[in-house]
């Protein structure tokens, strides 16, 4: 029922109202499901499991002997070697190089906001795809980059030296010093005439070791092949994080040189024609992102009982925002990228629901409180372990409950001031409360001149979405502070969020940039502004949260640094640290699984895109492009198109390569299904599978949908063409 009074307040038609439950009940009915996955299971017999945490290998610590065991083939130092500079890091994604000539490979949505930067006028290249018949014809993306991964150095005993040394209170300090002198050595001695060196200290076990990683930044990237959004992301939301599935979601790029010449990487994958079957290993190397794996219980808890419910709320108040507008200026959204900001947020709110569901799932926690018991006595029953480490769970938890005295305020907060996803009247509210602050306590002329150009900086936006983003946070405020608080009572005026809203859109200064701006110049922005009012209320509460905040971090941070000490002192590399979007590898096998009462294939194949174009229609997410709506000319149907593995991927994993044991490419890695949406807390093979595009189906799309002769041959034969005609001759 308050799902639709939260529609009806804002004034949302049907439709709207329609798509905010569905988003809300996915949240609201998550924890069910994870019950329902009990049945029978005797709680008291739920231990941990040897992966429980998981297998994101480290290039540092190299599960060698493991995989050499397990998988029968030699992975000695060398495979390791190739395998870590065949990968890049891209921004929030992974990819690969798949020919000596710098031709690199990745995920459709990975470069989805870069497709529409490159975009000319008259092209729509985001609906209709891109190819570069020719070298020349390559499209550089501005203010983009790729790294490599040329070094690791084990920093672990110089940070611990200065971390220790220095007091409480100035550990930070010493700690960001300490990286920075490591970071300035490490560019000196691996820069060399024309490289871009950059060199991130990593924190691995939650600051329980310490790696510097030296990545090769490549600033000159091209545009040189990429779907159309209808086949990367066939299916759309609705198929987002679940198989079986039928997305071509792959890009190619090139890396070029200082000279502008396609790069040559020392090392790329091979390009497998004969792909994979049930039962073969792939081992898929990429940067997944953090994950909680390593956390408490009670760290857990908070998460399940505080931060998780709040994100999920707040995504899905913004999808709502965002729709609304969209379906009624959707010129507008699309001048302003609103579809990819969507996709963004429904991926995030998806994933999200999937961790507040594995976090209300028994046998999870049960796992994980099983796993911190074997912990804890093994620290207990060594008298230096316990002496130096045995207070740290309690600790932890004693934190979570003093956490727990600010819960409202990690709803009512969340994302306040962000220039996307909120309202820009509210923003001007809070630096205008700065400026003024600034003004009264007689700070510089400078520092009271940038504050004023801060708050005249902040833009208009459309109104229908200024409205939307200001009622979402009024409905914030009351919902996770109460009715009654001050705050609330200062936001609503006894109206609905949706009425108070508007009421202070059009009543203060700061309801547009001409009025606030008009207001500056005249002096006439004082307290009495109701936007002001608001700030003036808002602001002491805000600071007290996040001083709070800061201070709970830097202690659980410290807690959780002495906590993976000592477990790594105990398991050393058998557990891997939690994801920091870093290089990792791991391996699993292609592997179908029951679910909803039926069996998952291993793999899915182009007869699939068709009997769902066919079944949903035309205008639906399951529509083809042009080009696609009659199968091509000479493609089997019949070819693999997604296949899955047990392999433990995450976000940050999408683009990875999946690689043979020759270290053959066979696929990309672009999803999990909704049963691998628990793998933020803890790995189940059983349950969770990775996605990937299987490059057949790659090979496939570019003879004879994109007529892309003069890649796929640089796939096969590692020959570049310069132009398309090139390679057909050569074809001949």
């Amino acid at each position: 029922m308050r799902f639709s009074k939260i529609g009806q307040s804002v004034g949302l038609g049907r439709q709207a109202i329609g798509l905010v439950m569905v988003l809300l009940v996915m949240a609201a009915t998550g924890p069910t499901y994870a019950l329902a996955q009990v049945g029978d299971v005797d709680l008291d017999t739920v231990k941990a499991g040897q992966f429980d945490f998981g297998k994101m290998w480290t290039f540092e610590y190299p599960p060698g002997d493991y995989f050499t065991q397990t998988y029968g083939f030699q992975a000695d130092d060398a495979w390791f070697e190739r395998a870590r500079l065949s990968v890049l890091r891209i921004p929030g994604c992974s990819a690969s190089f798949v020919s000596p000539n710098g031709l690199v490979v990745t995920n459709h949505h990975c470069v989805r906001g870069r497709v529409t930067q490159v975009t000319r006028a008259g092209e729509s290249l985001l609906d209709d795809g891109f190819y570069a018949p020719s070298l020349d014809e390559e499209r550089r993306i501005p203010n983009y980059y790729a790294d490599q991964l040329i070094a690791i150095q084990d920093v672990s005993d110089e940070m611990f030296a200065a971390i220790d040394r220095a007091a409480v209170d100035e550990r930070e300090r010493v700690q960001e010093e300490t990286e920075e002198s490591i970071e300035r050595r490490l560019r000196d001695r691996y820069a060399s005439e024309g490289d871009s060196i950059w060199v991130q200290t990593i924190s691995l076990y939650h600051g329980g070791r310490y790696s510097a990683y030296v990545f090769r930044r490549f600033t000159d990237v091209r545009l040189v092949v990429a779907a159309e959004l209808q086949m990367g992301f066939f299916g759309g939301d609705y198929d987002n994080f679940t198989y079986p599935r039928y997305d071509l979601d792959f890009a190619f790029l090139r890396v070029y040189d200082r000279d502008g010449q396609p790069f040559r990487p020392q090392h790329s994958f091979g390009f497998s024609e004969e792909g994979v079957e049930a039962g073969d290993v792939v081992f898929v190397i990429g940067n997944p992102g953090s994950t909680n794996r390593l956390r408490t219980v009670a760290q857990l808890e908070f998460q399940r009982d505080y931060e998780v419910p709040a994100l999920v709320d707040g995504l899905s108040s913004w999808l709502m925002v965002l729709g609304i507008f969209r379906d009624a200026e959707p010129e507008a959204a699309e001048a302003m990228n609103i579809r990819n900001l969507m996709f963004g947020l429904s991926n995030s709110l998806k994933a999200s629901t999937g961790r507040l569901t594995a976090l209300n799932d028994p046998v999870i926690m049960r796992k994980k409180l099983d796993a911190e018991r074997q912990l804890r006595e093994v620290i207990a029953a060594d008298a230096k372990l316990s002496k130096g480490y045995g207070e740290l769970f309690d600790q932890l938890a004693e934190i979570q409950a003093a956490k727990q005295q600010h819960g409202g305020s990690y709803g009512a907060f969340l994302a306040l001031g962000n220039p996307r996803l909120g309202s820009v009247t509210l923003r001007r509210a809070l630096a205008a409360h700065a400026y003024l602050e600034g003004q009264s306590a007689s700070l510089p002329a400078d520092s009271v001149e940038a504050l004023k150009s801060a708050l005249l900086e902040i833009r208009d936006q459309p109104e229908r979405l200024e409205r939307g983003y200001l009622t979402a946070r009024f409905t914030a405020f009351q919902r996770y502070l109460g009715v009654d608080d001050e705050i609330t009572r200062t936001a609503l005026h006894g109206q609905t969020p949706a009425d108070a809203a508007q009421a202070l859109i059009e009543s203060s200064l700061l309801g547009s940039a001409e009025r606030a701006a008009a207001a500056v110049e005249s002096s006439q922005l004082n307290l009495e502004d109701p936007a002001l009012q608001l700030a003036s209320v808002l602001v002491p509460v805000y600071r007290e949260f996040q001083r709070a905040a800061a201070g709970f971090a830097r202690e659980e941070s410290r807690l959780e640094s002495d906590l993976g000490r000592v477990r790594f002192e105990i398991y050393g590399s058998e557990i891997p640290p939690d994801g920091t979007f870093s290089p990792r590898i791991t391996d699993g096998v292609v592997k179908g699984y029951e679910y909803n009462g039926t069996f998952a294939p291993p793999y899915t194949t182009f007869y699939g895109v068709y009997d769902l174009y066919s079944s949903h229609g035309a205008g639906t997410e399951w529509d083809l492009p042009e080009r696609w709506r009659t199968p091509p000319e000479g493609l089997d149907l019949a070819t693999p198109l997604n296949f899955i593995s047990t392999a433990d991927t995450y976000g940050g994993n999408s683009g990875s390569p999946a690689v043979t044991p020759r270290l053959d490419l066979v696929g990309l890695n672009f999803d999990r299904n909704i049963e691998g949406l628990s793998r933020d807390f803890v790995y189940l093979p059983e349950r969770g599978r990775n996605v990937m595009v299987d490059m057949r189906a790659v090979g496939a799309a570019l003879d004879h949908a994109y007529d892309a002769d003069r890649i796929l041959m640089e796939l096969k034969t590692g020959q570049l063409f310069e132009t398309e005609a090139a390679a057909d001759a050569a074809a001949r």
